[in-house]
This record gives structure tokens, C-alpha cells and sequence, in this order.
């Protein structure tokens, strides 16, 4: 601050972007300025006025501007005064000690006090290097200790460090080792973000190469991340390069008070999902009054010497105020009358997923209630007759391993409706793949048995020491077992969990399932896909079989319909978002559970309930070569 009576401001090193936060906080040294000018009781006779520079994040253009600010403005000459004279009576530093502390290196000559809010060692060593510093917040010690006792009390004690390479964020890791190694808490890790705004080099690519092999570390729960701005920008720069979407997955951020969201207008887009759920220690504070009438007040077509609004108003409202021999767009200029309380794309989302309570998801629920009853009446008709021709024609273990993965692939749809969670998205998948391949498999082992058995009728054939129930169960356990393996595989490198999307949907978030590994999940897909086809053309070669109840066409049938409902399944389900991609799977497997117990066991109950009759080794051989 100086003791000019210019009450403008005065702007070195332009940027053609802000961070929004910083420019909220030059408004409120402003209106405190302008408040304190007013009041006759406040320094009565004294005009208070204001210089900004900007240091880059960058030890010489510190220098350079705190010279520039001392001395005449771009002609340097120590100990003498220049052009018109600047009483400077204070200075308010950077938010980081390494800036605070180079612009002490030359106040310290002066005498001039330097007043900071930022994050610094303990007031001694502060002292020691320049006695004219003064701390505007509390010691960082306290807040050490609140971080210590969050940890405690949620039991984390596996902890990632993140900070800045600067003389605050060394004391950071100095003083929480020392509080690790006291109250027995472990750091997984510590990375150091470089201290200075500028384009990567191929160190700092190094160096994000270490981060990506330190946050894949499965024990470490918790992140801590100190420091001010511009480390929040380094981490969301490394994250946009290197990390995939599930690696924060489970991980909690505890952030210190310094930490600000404070985003441009590139970096606002970027993805803040990672910070979801995250930790931050505040200092306590008041609005200051009048403050927001203030802001209210402000209009970037009058910017009286405010320097940044309308750099501001641009990047806000995302328009442009027009330039000499510029030409724009009536949708593209800034009026000025934008509501600062409703910027643009700034909307309240609702969280959507496919409830039990909405119409769709109300229907979806009734249908799968109503397969699981037939289901449950067919496998109660066949145990009621079990010692009947038919039944044991059909062979009698198998069936009811057939009904009761059916039955299991109609209620496993239950995991796919409400608020996706960790354990139902791990569910979900493997429990209906699985179901599925063992529904498959048994038709599979229906089919084969079919057409051994007609094998076996032939004249010195071998194929009779492997009928039996042996071989049957042999396929559907081989199946299964493969299907099992590829589900570990899947969940072990990379398993489905809950995810919120926010950028599907214009005005919704949706809560859904990812799968992890798509490869996985279509994998899973293609090898029931495989055995169904396998089915389907063993069906379709043993149709004309002299089969009395013509299981090989109905499997050919069901098939054909399974096949279907999957083929069809895959382009609907890339083409449609939110919760109808769920109900399109929802669907997809109660129709095709629907297919197989339709055209596999209505025949047989008609024959049960309806036409009791053929239920025996005499109708077998009556209607053998009659069409069902």
C-alpha cells in the first residue's frame, strides 16, 4: 500500500487472464481504501491510494516490480527519488513466503513494513529475517494440529503429501513429520510442486512421472495438499495429463486454509470431480458490510480507473467489449448489464438415476416380478412332476439348474435400479455375467446331450461312455469357470465403481455404474455371445433329430431370439445417456431370459398341465415324429 493520493490503480505486467479470487481480493483492499478515505474519523487529513504488480510467481520479476514500485517508474537509481514523490508507508505482500520473502531482501534496507496473509514458518524465524514483517492470520501450527486430529479421528494413517517448493512449504513437511512420527501416522508419500507459472519442461514431466507412481499407491487413503494457487493448478495440470478417471477413486483431499478454487477462464472447464467430497480448513472471518452492494455497484462501462472489470466481465460472461477495427458478433459483445448472481452455464443439476419410485423404473420392477413368478410356477410344476416321462426325459438336474439361473438372472436386475454404490456396481455386471453364462451353458450341455444321444443309438458307436449326467455338468462347469476367471481378471485390474457424470446431460448429474475397463465389459459380453452362437448352431444342425418334444428347434429358436436381443442391445445402449442406459440393460436381460424360458419350457408345461396324456413313454412314442 502506498501513500499516494491517486486513488486509481496502476497495472505492470498485463495479463489477458485473471484468477477470479485475486481480483476479489484487490476489490476488497479497494473498498477498504475507499471506505477509510471517506471516514472523517479514519486517519482524518490522509488519503490513502494503492499500487498492484503482479510477480508472476517469478524471483525477478519480483525484484524488477518492487523497484519499479520504490524507485522511478522503469529508470532505477538507489537512494535517489525520481519524478513525482510516492510516500510508501506499507506493503502488503504475496500469498506465498518465497515472494513475501524476496520482497523483504530490499523493504528490510528501507524500513518499510510488509504486511502478509499467506502461509509462513513460525513468527521467530520470520522475525529474524526482517523485523518489520507483520502477520495478518493465525500461526500455521494450529492448523497443523487440526489436520493431525481429522486424521485421528477418522483412523487415516496412510497419508500422501503434496506442497510447494518454497520455505513455507518446507516447514509444512518439516512440522508434519514431526507430528506423523508422534502420533504414529505413516507419509506414503511427498511431492513437490515447482513454484514458478510457465509451459512444462521435461523436468517438470519427470517430476509428474514420480506423482503418478506415488497417487497409484492403493494405501494411501488420504491426500493433503498445502500451499497456495498456483500448487491446485500444478496438480490439476498433472491430473488433465496422466491420471485416469478412477484413480482418485475412495481418496479424501484435506486442504489447507491457503488453498484456493480459484479457476480462469481455460481452467474452469477442467474436471473437478477429483476434489469431490474434499476436506478444507477455512480461518474465520466477516463479511465485510457494504461489501456486496459495493460489487453490485461495479460496471464494467464505467470502470473508473478499475483496470481489471471488464478483463473480469469478459471472462465471466464469457462476451467482449469492442475494440478498434475489431468486429463482433451482437451475441459476442458484453452489454454490461449481465447479472454478476446468474453468470452463464452457472445452474443448479439435479442427480438423476433410475429409482423404484418413477414410472419407468415402477414398470421395469413389475415386469421383473411377474418373469420371477412364471419362473418360480414352471419350477415348482417340474419338481411337482418330476418322476413324469417328460421331466426326466429332459434330464431333471440340468432343468432345474436352467429355471434356477433364470430365476437369478431376472432378480439380479434389482442391483440396477437406485443410487449406484460401490458394492452394487461390483455386483451388478459380475453377478448378471455369470448368471447368464451358466443359463447359456445349460442349454449348451441340453443341446450336445441331445445329439449324443442319437449318436449313441448308431451301431458300434463309442459315444455311449459319454452320455450321462457327468458330461453335462463337466460343460456347464467348464463354461462357468471360464466366465469366472475373465470376471477376477476384470475385477482385479479395474473394477466398476460408482461415478458421477456431469457432463452428459446438460442440467443433470447422473449417478451411474462405470464400468472400469470397457474392454472387460464387452469381453464378458462377447464370451455369453460365443456360447449362445456355439448353442445356436449345434441347435440348428440336430433340429431335424427324431426328437419327440423338439428341444433342438426350441433351443434353435431361443437362441436366435438371445442373439438378437444382445445384437440389438449393443448400438442402443451407445446411443442412449443417463438412467435409459440402464433401463436398456434392464431390458435387454429380462427379454432375453424371457426368450429362453419361453421357448424352452412352454412346450413342456403345456404337455404337463394341458395334455397330460402324452406324459408318458407311450405318448413319447406316438407323437415322435409329430411337430409340437
Amino acid at each position: 500500500m502506498t501513500g499516494t493520493s491517486r486513488g486509481r490503480f496502476s497495472l505492470v505486467g498485463w495479463h489477458l487472464r485473471m484468477l477470479t479470487k485475486f481480483y476479489q481480493n484487490v476489490l476488497a483492499l479497494a473498498f477498504a481504501v475507499n471506505t477509510i478515505n471517506k471516514s472523517p474519523t479514519i486517519l482524518p487529513n490522509i488519503t490513502l491510494g494503492f499500487h498492484i504488480y503482479d510477480t508472476y510467481y517469478d524471483q525477478r520479476m519480483t525484484y524488477y516490480n518492487l523497484l519499479n514500485l520504490l524507485f522511478k517508474l522503469h529508470t532505477f537509481l538507489p537512494n535517489y527519488e525520481c519524478g513525482p514523490p510516492k510516500n510508501l508507508i506499507a506493503l502488503v505482500g504475496g500469498l506465498g513466503s518465497d515472494t513475501s520473502f524476496h520482497m523483504a531482501d530490499i523493504l528490510g534496507r528501507y524500513k518499510i513494513p510488509q504486511l502478509t496473509y499467506g502461509s509462513f514458518a513460525p513468527e521467530d524465524i520470520v522475525k529474524s529475517r526482517n523485523p518489520t514483517f507483520y502477520r495478518m492470520v493465525p500461526n500455521d501450527e494450529n492448523q497443523y494440529m487440526g489436520i493431525i486430529h481429522l486424521l485421528l479421528h477418522f483412523g487415516w494413517t496412510w497419508v500422501g503429501l503434496f506442497t510447494g517448493d518454497d520455505d513455507s512449504g518446507k516447514y509444512f513437511l518439516q512440522s508434519m513429520e514431526a507430528l506423523f512420527s508422534k502420533y504414529r501416522i505413516c507419509s506414503a508419500f511427498i511431492q513437490v510442486f515447482p513454484r514458478q507459472g510457465r509451459v512444462l519442461s521435461s523436468d517438470d514431466m519427470g517430476t509428474f512421472g514420480n506423482i503418478h507412481v506415488s497417487v497409484m499407491d492403493q494405501r494411501a487413503r488420504v491426500f493433503i495438499l498445502y500451499g497456495d494457487t498456483m500448487n491446485l493448478m500444478w496438480l490439476i495440470t498433472y491430473s488433465t495429463l496422466l491420471v485416469s478417471d478412477n484413480t482418485y477413486l475412495g481418496k479424501v483431499w484435506i486442504m489447507t486454509a491457503q488453498m484456493e478454487f480459484a479457476v480462469t477462464g481455460v481452467t474452469r472447464r477442467m474436471d473437478f470431480q477429483m476434489f469431490q467430497g474434499a476436506i478444507s480448513f477455512a480461518i474465520h472471518s466477516k463479511q465485510p458490510q457494504e461489501f456486496q452492494m459495493y460489487l453490485q455497484k461495479k460496471n464494467p462501462c464505467q470502470p473508473e480507473g478499475d483496470g481489471f472489470v471488464q478483463l473480469f466481465w469478459e471472462q465471466v460472461f464469457e462476451c467482449s467489449f469492442p475494440n478498434a477495427g475489431e468486429t463482433l458478433e451482437p451475441d459476442e459483445l458484453c452489454t454490461g448489464k449481465e447479472n454478476l448472481e446468474k453468470p452463464p452455464r452457472c445452474f443448479p443439476k439435479i442427480i438423476t438415476f433410475l429409482s423404484y419410485e418413477e414410472p419407468l423404473g415402477m414398470s421395469l420392477v413389475s415386469i421383473v416380478l411377474c418373469f420371477s413368478l412364471v419362473t418360480v410356477f414352471v419350477f415348482i410344476t417340474f419338481i411337482k412332476h418330476s418322476d413324469t416321462a417328460i421331466v426326466k426325459a429332459n434330464n431333471r438336474e440340468l432343468t432345474y439348474t436352467l429355471l434356477s439361473s433364470l430365476l437369478l438372472c431376472f432378480l439380479c436386475s434389482f442391483f440396477f435400479f437406485g443410487h449406484p454404490h460401490k458394492f452394487t456396481c461390483l455386483v451388478r455386471h459380475v453377478a448378471f455375467g455369470l448368471i447368464f453364462t451358466v443359463a447359456v451353458s445349460c442349454v449348451l450341455a441340453k443341446t450336445i446331450t441331445v445329439v449324443l444321444a442319437f449318436m449313441a443309438t448308431k451301431p458300434g458307436s463309442n459315444v455311449r461312455r459319454w452320455m450321462g449326467k457327468r458330461l453335462a455338468n463337466t460343460i456347464v462347469l467348464f463354461c462357468s469357470l471360464i466366465q469366472a476367471g475373465i470376471c477376477t481378471v476384470w475385477l482385479a485390474t479395474a473394477p466398476p465403481y460408482p461415478k458421477l457424470d456431469m457432463k452428459s446431460l446438460p442440467s443433470e448429474i447422473v449417478a451411474e455404474c462405470n464400468e472400469g475397463s470397457t474392454f472387460m465389459f464387452y469381453f464378458v459380453l462377447g464370451y455369453m455371445g460365443l456360447l449362445s452362437i456355439i448353442s445356436f448352431i449345434v441347435a440348428f444342425l440336430a433340429r431335424n433329430l427324431p426328437d419327440a418334444f423338439n428341444e433342438a428347434k426350441f433351443i434353435t429358436f431361443s437362441m436366435i431370439m438371445f442373439c438378437s436381443v444382445w445384437l440389438t442391445f449393443i448400438p442402443t445402449y451407445l446411443s442412449t445417456k443417463g438412467k435409459y442406459m440402464v433401463a436398456v440393460e434392464i431390458f435387454s436381460i429380462l427379454a432375453s431370459g424371457a426368450a429362453l424360458l419361453a421357448c424352452i419350457f412352454s412346450p413342456k408345461v403345456y404337455i404337463i398341465l394341458l395334455r397330460p396324456e402324452l406324459n408318458n413313454k407311450e405318448g413319447l412314442i406316438r407323437t415322435k415324429n409329430k411337430p409340437m
